[in-house]
Order: C-alpha cells, then structure tokens, then sequence
C-alpha cells in the first residue's frame, strides 16, 4: 500500500513539474538549415518555421537578399532584410520563410532561382505551408531577381514586394538587369503586361544613390497604367536601406497575407 501511494505522489510530482516545463523549441518559431539538391549539387538553405500556435497550412515567402549576402556559409543572408525582422517577431510571425543563398559573384539567375524555387518547393512540402498563399520579396539585387523569377513563373505566386530593386542597370558599371524584359523597347510596360494579374507593392527610399528609385517609379506606373493592384512607398529620408523599413511596415503583412493565388 506505501509503494502504491508513493508512485502516485511521485507521478503527481512529475506531472506538476512538467506544467512549469519551458516551453520546448517547437512552441517558438525557428531557423532551421535545410538542403536541396539541384543540377547534381547540394546546396543549403535556411528556413524560417513558426510558433506551433500557428497552425493548420501556413503562408510561404521566398526570400532574396541582396549582393552583400551571397556566399556559402547558409548564415550571411539571415543578416539583411527579412531575417532581422523574424528574430524581433519569432513568436507571432506565422508565415514560412524560405532564404536561399546565391554563391558568391553570383545573381538571381539560371541555376540559382532553379534552386532558390527547389528549396520553396521542399519547405512547403516539409513545413505544411499553402501553395496557394505564396509570396516572393526581395532586397536590392533580391529586388531585381523578384522581378526574374515572377517572369518566369508569372503563376506560382500570390503577391510579390519588390524592395530597392530595378529593371535596367543602375549605372554603366553593373550588368545588372532583368534579363526577361531586357530587350524590350519598353522593358516597363512589357513587364506590366506580363505580371498585371499580380498584386505588387513595391518599396524604394528616396535618397538611394546605389539603385535609385527612378526606375522603380516607371515600373510603378506602368503597371498602373495596365490596371494592376499595385502600391508603391517611397520612404522620403531612406537611403539604399529601404528594407528595414518596408519590413517593419505593419501594414505590408496584413495587405500581404490577405493575398491568394487566383
């Protein structure tokens, strides 16, 4: 009889400590490595995957940094843009992140958006996230590879939001352009009539002497001009560093997650 109410008490005793328990990683939202493999390479990626409390089919967002993150290290694009921001917001962020990362010298082109889309392809499949609520963004030369990869898939994504990015060069120093529109005698209302079934909100800081925000305004209004569902935010006092604040802009979130595939 004393053995009897002795493992009663000590399982009491268990139970209670397992109520004060901390909270186990699964109840936070996380960064986890991940790899795909693509044109017989393996290549790694990160993922953002949120709080447990977030349940059923999440929203999924591609992510593209900019020229200062490429590499190998599968870190270096968790520092700028999107990835600041989750790690203030780990608990109540309740979208998928995928953050590929092009290789050094690299641009979001050819094999690279093959494997930034692989990697989409597997998170959704392994994180439950909803095909149907998908989102492209990214930042700088992320900005011009939103652009690439929409053109190329004009009907994977729900939305897309385009930060400090342009179609054509920003100086005669750089190639870098957006290569699906870059013969066009009017790359802008060739990409507007291509991707005005989407809808865009982009971002540009006006002071932004590295992509200045002419181009983007030309975007801006020919998909205007062709009846999109477009917005355009120029931040007055922002300088190349207009992805801090488009990422901290609340109502970026609430207009992106209300978006669906049509």
């Amino acid at each position: 009889m004393f053995h009897r109410i002795a493992f009663v008490l000590l399982t009491l005793l268990a139970l209670a400590g397992c109520a004060h328990a901390p909270k186990t990683a699964m109840e936070h939202g996380r960064f986890e490595a991940r790899e795909v493999e693509t044109g017989g390479q393996r290549r790694g990626y990160q993922v953002f995957v949120p709080a447990a409390k977030h349940v059923g089919k999440r929203p999924v967002i591609l992510f593209l940094h900019g020229s200062g993150e490429r590499g190998s290290d599968n870190q270096a694009q968790l520092k700028a843009g999107i990835g600041p921001y989750l790690r203030k917001h780990m608990d109540d962020f309740p979208a998928i992140v995928v953050l590929p990362q092009m290789p050094a010298d690299g641009a979001w082109l050819g094999d690279t958006n093959r494997y930034a889309l692989a990697a989409l392809d597997s998170a959704t499949r392994e994180f439950g996230g909803d095909p149907h609520h998908t989102y492209l963004t990214g930042l700088s030369m992320g900005g011009y590879g939103t652009w690439e990869i929409a053109l190329a898939e004009p009907q994977r994504f729900a939305a897309l939001v385009p930060i400090c990015g342009a179609l054509k060069a920003p100086s005669d120093e750089l190639s870098l352009f957006v290569t699906p529109v870059a013969n066009e005698a009017d790359p802008y209302s060739a990409l507007a009539s291509r991707l005005h079934h989407l809808p865009i909100w982009i971002f540009h800081g006006a002071k932004d002497d590295v992509v200045p925000p002419a181009d983007d305004r030309k975007t801006y209004a020919a998909l205007k001009a062709a009846g999109a569902d477009v917005r355009y935010t120029e931040f007055p006092d922002a300088d190349h560093n207009s992805w801090d604040p488009a990422y901290n802009t609340p109502e970026l979130w609430t207009w992106l997650f209300a978006q669906r595939q049509r």
